[in-house]
């Protein structure tokens, strides 16, 4: 039985694309997986708080002498973390904001990306400590930056997240872009489209996995 941690980022809600298609993927896993336990979180309409120097200060305290306000503190972080750390699968809807991620997700990454929790720094340098762990990351993007092509110089969003995940150990990240959403009609139908048949050639893919891993 695997676990998985969903995660939407949009602050729109019906209307919002990354939200339909997580939801779709959530619903074709449960339907194939239906003893699967799910934890969601929505921080587009519940955001985590940003970083602030009690945050710093208690990030950087030996557990041994943190005092209770540098505990409430770290509070939310040590809860995201616990939370990141019992998911096998992670499945996450972004949307693109100029470019890149929305604050509200960037906020949840500071929160998440602490020394001694999901990485150290030894003399070998910074080493993850979330490994074996696959992530789906499905993107909600109004133009299109495919690589090759003249708009992919602006696409920060997928290469600043696969580094951060990658830099806490999660390097079995796929990606599912929904792009050209700010089109009408037929392209932006046809993207969605294929959107949700990439996303449930990934629910086969990982099931596969799940089985191949338990008969090894």
């Amino acid at each position: 039985m695997a676990h998985i941690l969903h995660i939407d980022v949009s602050p729109r809600a019906e209307r919002s694309h990354s939200r339909s298609l997580t939801k779709h993927f959530i619903s074709a896993w449960k339907e194939a997986h239906p003893d699967d336990t799910i934890t969601y979180r929505d921080l587009g309409h519940y955001p985590v708080p940003t970083l602030d120097e009690s945050w710093i200060a208690a990030s950087f305290t030996p557990s041994d002498k943190i005092t209770p306000e540098l505990a409430e503190a770290i509070k939310t972080s040590d809860e995201l973390i616990d939370e990141l750390l019992a998911a096998d699968y992670y499945v996450f809807g972004v949307p693109m904001y100029n470019f890149s991620i929305p604050s509200i997700f960037k906020a949840y990454i500071d929160q998440i990306v602490r020394v001694r929790h999901t990485f150290i720094i030894s003399d070998k340098g910074y080493e993850g400590l979330v490994k074996n762990r696959k992530m789906l990351i499905v993107t909600a993007r109004g133009g299109s930056y495919e690589p090759g092509t003249p708009t992919a110089q602006y696409d920060f969003q997928e290469p600043f997240l696969r580094t951060i995940f990658g830099f806490i150990g999660i390097t079995d990240i796929t990606f599912v872009n929904a792009e050209n959403l700010a089109m009408h009609g037929e392209i932006r139908t046809q993207s969605l489209a294929n959107a949700r048949a990439a996303l449930d050639k990934i629910v086969v893919n990982w099931s596969e996995a799940n089985i191949s891993l338990l008969h090894a």
